[in-house]
């Protein structure tokens, strides 16, 4: 009898260790993958388990997303619509910040995107943006102020520089598009 109460005490504290050093690895992996991301997680959950769970659900919500390169041709036209934007912010910086918002999103869009909600943008570019999403709500968050007496021309020119860190990793995420390879 005592042979086998050490054998299952043995048995769970395996179990028990196993248990531990597979949510060690996982949570590992969930802090590079999401980087600053991760710890945003823990703070908005108030706990590493919930903020793991619910970056787990990123995961698997950025898995059922049809995620696709860009063409070449359709980079090109970007970077000059890009250009452009950059180009009204001279004369008009609110509106050139709205203009490149609009354009964030549109790329947003043709990537595979969903761009209804900017809380759901922020969920859904966590996943392989994560290193540049902190950009996305600066510039984001000084938008919302544009065309206000409380957005000086720094802060606009400040969220022109985010919202092209998040544009120009958009643009150049996955490389080309297959119909480019064949080339």
């Amino acid at each position: 009898m005592s042979t086998i109460v050490i054998i299952v005490a043995v048995v769970v504290i395996l179990a028990v260790a196993a248990l531990v050093l597979r949510t060690t690895i996982r949570r590992r992996q969930l802090r590079e993958r999401f980087g600053p991301e991760y710890e945003r997680a823990v703070e908005a959950k108030h706990s590493r388990g919930a903020a793991d769970r619910d970056l787990r659900a990123r995961e698997e919500r950025h898995e059922t997303l049809e995620i696709r390169p860009l063409p070449s041709t359709v980079r090109d036209r970007y970077a000059r619509d890009w250009t452009s934007v950059q180009e009204h912010f001279v004369d008009r910086p609110d509106q050139a910040v709205g203009e490149a918002d609009r354009l964030v999103t549109t790329l947003m869009s043709e990537r595979g995107y969903p761009t209804e909600d900017y809380e759901q943008q922020k969920r859904d570019l966590s996943v392989e943006h994560a290193q540049t999403l902190q950009h996305y709500r600066i510039a984001h968050e000084i938008n919302a102020r544009a065309g206000g007496r409380d957005t000086s021309t720094e802060e606009l020119r400040s969220a022109m520089v985010h919202y092209r860190a998040l544009f120009e990793e958009l643009l150049h995420d996955g490389g080309t598009a297959s119909s480019d390879k064949e080339r």
